[in-house]
C-alpha cells in the first residue's frame, strides 16, 4: 500500500520528509493537513498504532499551540479533550504524520524514517 502523508506545504520538516520519501523512491500521497485535516478517528488510530505519547502529536513549536496557551491545557485534559484539540486545527497537529495503514511516523527523522520506511 502506499503511503500517505500529512503535510504543511510551508513548512521545512514537511519538505524534507516530501524529499526523502522521493529519493528513496517510495509512492506516496499528499494531503494538505490545514485543508483536510486528520478526524478525530483517524488521529486516535494514528496515535494506537504510532507508540507515542499523544502530546507528541501536538505542533508544540506553532503560533496557534502558543496562542491557545496549550503548554498547560496539555497535562491536565482527558485524551478525549486532546483529540478535539487536535481534531479542530490542522495547525496543531505535529507535521508530517506518514502513514501507511499499519505504521505510522509523526514528525521527520531522517534515521526513523530509514527504519520505517527504508526498502
Amino acid at each position: 500500500m502506499a503511503l500517505t502523508m500529512y503535510w504543511y506545504p510551508k513548512c521545512g520538516t514537511c519538505r524534507k520528509a516530501k524529499k526523502w520519501l522521493e529519493d528513496h523512491g517510495i509512492d506516496f500521497r499528499e494531503i494538505h493537513i490545514v485543508e483536510n485535516p486528520p478526524s478525530k478517528e483517524e488521529l486516535k488510530s494514528f496515535y494506537e498504532k504510532s507508540g507515542l505519547e499523544l502530546k507528541k502529536f501536538f505542533n508544540t513549536s506553532g503560533q496557534k499551540y502558543r496562542q491557545l496557551g496549550l503548554k498547560k491545557k496539555v497535562k491536565t485534559a482527558t485524551d478525549e479533550e486532546l483529540f478535539d484539540l487536535l481534531a479542530s486545527d490542522g495547525m496543531l497537529i505535529k507535521r508530517p504524520i506518514v502513514t501507511d495503514g499499519e505504521k505510522v511516523t509523526v514528525g521527520f527523522k531522517e534515521e526513523e524514517f530509514e527504519k520505517i520506511w527504508g526498502n
